[in-house]
């Protein structure tokens, strides 16, 4: 006997709790998530704001048990009609099932809505799920509102509507060695460009490579004591000490501690880390 296929259809930018119910697919049948290396948002945009890389939208979504993930190019299908889509769709996977959210948009100039795909289903004989939005304290869950709780510094709300709280990974660069000659080393990385960008600050925060989780605390920002022109991410790892540079690091800031100040001496930088380690 075939497996059956069921589709859930979204952005899943951050794959929040939001997204949750649309993801739950039954067990018995082949899962498909149909979604957007980058949201349709972003193409209208000057600047991306990610919640999550592209690598690991599939890797929570593969823990969430979707055994396929088709990422679409959005500009190869932004001209697509949305019963053409659908098609495409139904063409590809004949699904027995389709799911999404309340609010889901598709097709050109986002003509396509839930009403077109329930009578689209019903035609096919295709079971269609409509998930209501998902609250927290009164508020729909969205990676809109989740972006701006990152861009205000406010890590500790995000995590609670979030599956995962938020992370990044980045290579670990050279920097200008400075940490190490006033008693604290660093680890130094670009912050990813396509992530939203946090409140830039200090950070209480979770490091982890190599299969291990250290705890630490990194600064996010170009530095106003000795200024870069990109945003960077200075790390002191707690009881850690080795050479990771070349290394892929996984950063997640867990408490916003304080604004980035520009200190007038090097030991005034010295004694507020001290403070902020021992926070």
């Amino acid at each position: 006997m075939k497996i059956k296929t069921a589709i859930a259809l979204g952005t899943f930018d951050g794959v929040h709790k939001g997204h949750l119910a649309v993801l739950k697919l039954p067990h018995d049948y082949y899962k498909v998530a149909v979604t957007f290396e980058y949201p349709p948002k972003v193409y209208f945009a000057d600047k991306k704001e990610l919640l999550m890389s592209a690598t690991d939208k599939k890797e929570s979504l593969r823990q969430l048990g979707i055994d396929e993930i088709l990422l679409l190019d959005f500009s190869l299908v932004k001209d697509m009609s949305a019963e053409d889509f659908l098609e495409f769709i139904y063409d590809k996977y004949k699904p027995a099932l389709i799911s999404c959210g309340f609010n889901y948009k598709f097709g050109k100039k986002g003509s396509g809505n839930i009403e077109l795909i329930k009578s689209f289903c019903e035609k096919n004989n295709i079971d269609f799920d409509c998930q209501p939005p998902v609250e927290a304290d009164g508020n729909a869950i969205s990676s809109t509102n989740i972006r701006e709780l990152l861009r205000n510094g406010k890590v500790e709300s995000a995590a609670t509507l979030l599956n995962k709280p938020f992370s990044f990974v980045a290579e670990v660069i050279h920097g200008d060695r400075r940490g190490r000659t006033i008693g604290f080393p660093t680890i130094n990385q670009k912050y990813p460009e396509d992530l939203v960008k946090l409140k830039f600050g200090v950070y209480k925060t979770k490091i982890g490579f190599d299969g291990k989780e250290y705890s630490g605390i990194t600064n996010i920002g170009i530095r106003p004591t000795f200024e870069t022109d990109f945003t960077i991410c200075e790390t002191y790892i707690k009881d850690f000490s080795g050479d990771i540079y070349g290394k892929t690091v996984r950063i997640t800031p867990i408490e916003f501690l304080r604004e980035e100040i520009k200190f007038d001496s090097v030991q005034e930088l010295k004694e507020q880390i001290k403070i902020d380690i021992n926070r």
